[in-house]
C-alpha cells in the first residue's frame, strides 16, 4: 500500500494541465453499451474507477483497447446481461449498466452496489424511473433483475436532484418508444457531456443542463468518437492548492464557467483569478479571509470541493461556517485536519472552522476520495512533514496528482508503506 510524504511550506508556481473528467468518463463508457460498434473516447484519465469500468464492460462482452489517454471500446459482441457483485461492489457507478443493458438486450441482472463512506446514496430513484419506463423489476439475493421487450417513454419527476439517476434514465430512455420527460433533473456539466455523446450516437435529447430534459426515443443508435470534458473538481483542487500555499500557478485544460460557485467564494477569500487565452491564472492571497459556504446541487457550491475548501479555511483570518447539504457523512476529514492543529467543531451538518496561523505536519489517514485531496492541501501548507496513508482513495479520482504538484514545486513523493 502506498502513502504520500509531503514537506510543506513551499509556494506553488508554474503550469499544470487538468486531466479529463472521471465523473463524465464513467457514464460515457457505459453509454457505449447502447449500440454495437467501435467507439473512441479521448482525454480519458488513468484512474482506478476507469479500470473498474473497463473490467465491467469486458465482462459484458466488449473489447476495450487503450493507447495513451485514448480508449477504444468495441461493443459489437456485448451479449452478457449480468454485472456481478465482485465488480459492482468496488464502484457504485457500475450500477449504471442496468438501463443500457435493458435497452439493448431486453434484460439485465446487476448487483446492488455496496455502501459508501460518505453516505447511503440509494438507487431507489434509478429503479423507480426504470419501472416508469416499463421495466419489470425484481430484487432478489442482492441483485436487481429487470426485463422489458422495449422501454416506453414516461414523465419522471425526481424526488431529489440525482446526478446518477439523471444519467441512468437519459441512457435508458434514448431508445425507448415515445417521449420521456425528466423533471427536477440534475444540471451538472457531466450530464451535458453525456447528452452530447448520446446525441452524436443518434439520440434526440434536449434540455441537458436544465432541470427539465426531453428525450425522444429513436429506434437505434450508433458508435461515437468523443473527447471527455476536463475534470472540474481536479481543476478546483489546484486552485485551492495555489490559494493555501500563497502560490501563483497557471491551469490549462479547464472550463472556468463550470466552477462559478467556487470562483466567487475564492475571490471572496482574496484569491486573484485571471482567465486569459483559455489558461487560468490563480494567485493566492497574503491573508486568507474566512467566509461561509453551503454545498448545493449544481450550479451551487459542489460537495466534492467542500473538504478542500475546509482545509483552506483552517488558515483563514477569522471563523468560517461550512454547511454540508448533500451527503450526511462528509465530515470524516475533520478529525484528520485536527491532527494538523486545526480548530474545528461539528454540529450536525455544520462545521465551524476557526482559522489559525499555522498548520503542523502530522501522520494522517484518508477516509474517502475528496478527503484525500483535503489532507494533501493541508500538508502542502503545513510546516514539517506530513504523511498521508490509505491513498488508494486518491487514485480513484486524481490522475498522478503528486507528480503534477511536484511539477509546481511541491515537495511530495509517493512511497511504499
Amino acid at each position: 500500500m502506498d502513502k504520500l510524504i509531503i514537506k510543506g511550506g513551499k509556494k506553488l508556481s508554474g503550469e499544470v494541465t487538468v486531466s479529463g473528467s472521471k465523473n463524465a468518463s464513467l457514464p460515457i463508457f457505459v453509454s457505449t453499451i447502447l449500440a454495437p460498434g467501435r467507439n473512441e473516447i479521448s482525454n480519458v484519465p488513468f484512474l482506478r474507477d476507469i479500470n473498474t469500468t473497463i473490467k465491467v464492460l469486458e465482462t459484458l462482452g466488449a473489447v476495450v483497447e487503450g493507447n495513451g489517454n485514448v480508449v477504444g471500446i468495441d461493443t459489437t459482441n456485448v451479449n452478457n446481461h449480468e454485472a456481478t457483485y465482485e465488480l459492482v461492489k468496488t464502484m457504485r457507478a457500475s450500477v449504471l449498466v442496468l438501463g443500457p443493458l435493458l435497452a439493448r438486450l431486453g434484460k439485465a441482472r446487476v448487483s446492488l452496489p455496496g455502501g459508501c463512506a460518505i453516505g447511503a446514496r440509494p438507487i431507489n430513484l434509478h429503479l423507480k424511473g426504470l419501472a416508469a419506463l416499463g421495466a419489470d423489476i425484481n430484487l432478489t439475493h442482492g441483485y436487481v433483475e429487470a426485463k422489458a421487450k422495449r422501454l416506453r417513454g414516461a414523465r419522471i419527476n425526481f424526488d431529489i436532484s440525482t446526478v446518477g439517476g439523471t444519467e441512468h434514465l437519459m441512457m435508458a430512455a434514448a431508445t425507448a418508444k415515445g417521449e420521456t420527460i425528466l423533471e427536477n433533473a440534475a444540471r451538472e456539466p457531466e450530464i451535458v457531456d453525456l447528452a452530447i455523446v448520446l446525441n452524436n450516437m443518434g439520440a434526440k435529447i434536449e434540455g441537458a443542463g436544465t432541470d427539465t430534459i426531453r428525450i425522444t426515443g429513436v429506434n437505434e443508435l450508433g458508435p461515437v468518437s468523443h473527447r471527455v470534458m476536463p475534470d472540474r473538481i481536479e481543476a478546483g483542487t489546484f486552485m485551492i492548492a495555489a490559494a493555501i500555499t500563497g502560490g501563483d500557478i497557471r491551469i490549462r485544460n479547464m472550463q472556468l464557467e463550470h466552477l462559478d460557485a467556487l470562483v466567487f467564494k475564492l475571490q471572496d477569500v482574496g484569491v486573484e483569478i485571471i482567465n486569459k487565452d483559455n489558461i487560468v491564472r490563480v494567485k493566492g492571497p497574503r491573508k486568507i479571509r474566512g467566509i461561509n459556504i453551503k454545498t448545493r446541487p449544481y450550479p451551487g457550491f459542489p460537495t466534492d470541493m467542500q473538504a478542500q475548501f475546509m482545509a483552506l479555511m483552517c488558515l483563514a483570518d477569522g471563523a468560517s461556517v461550512i454547511s454540508e447539504n448533500i451527503f450526511e457523512n462528509r465530515f470524516m476529514h475533520v478529525s484528520e485536519l485536527m491532527r494538523f492543529g486545526a480548530d474545528i467543531t461539528v454540529e450536525g451538518n455544520t462545521a465551524t472552522v476557526k482559522g489559525i496561523k499555522k498548520l503542523s505536519g502530522a501522520p494522517v489517514m484518508a477516509t474517502d476520495l475528496r478527503a484525500s485531496a483535503c489532507l494533501i492541501l493541508a500538508g502542502l501548507a503545513a510546516d514539517n512533514t506530513t504523511e498521508v496513508s490509505r491513498i488508494y482513495h486518491l487514485d480513484r479520482g486524481y490522475e498522478s496528482i503528486e507528480k503534477k504538484l511536484a511539477g509546481l514545486g511541491a515537495d511530495i513523493q509517493r512511497v511504499k508503506e
